[in-house]
């Protein structure tokens, strides 16, 4: 991550191969997050476009709610972060750890 840097991107390569900008992210008081939306903020971060705690201000999460969709994203690319799959990919996750 490039948080510790004053260097930022101006855009960086989104979930789906698209460029992201600070425009083309998801408006900052979004309430409905889809699989899309959530993807296009963790590559965001992910990218140096923005930090942590700027995501966390700007469309109000908690770090564990971020950090959880960073998580799902690791394990599970973007199906990871349906809510309705989430204790499939879980379940999935942990097998997965015990063999």
């Amino acid at each position: 991550m490039l948080e510790n840097q004053k260097f930022r991107p101006a855009q960086v390569i989104g979930p789906l191969g698209e460029p992201l900008t600070l425009d083309s992210l998801p408006p900052p008081h979004t309430t409905r997050w889809v699989v899309r939306r959530k993807a296009e903020v963790v590559a965001a971060v992910a990218g140096g476009l923005l930090s942590v705690d700027d995501v966390c201000q700007r469309y109000t999460l908690s770090i564990e709610e971020f950090t959880s969709w960073q998580r799902a994203v690791d394990r599970s690319g973007m199906p990871g972060l349906r809510v309705t799959r989430i204790k499939h990919y879980r379940d999935q996750y942990e097998r997965q750890q015990r063999y």
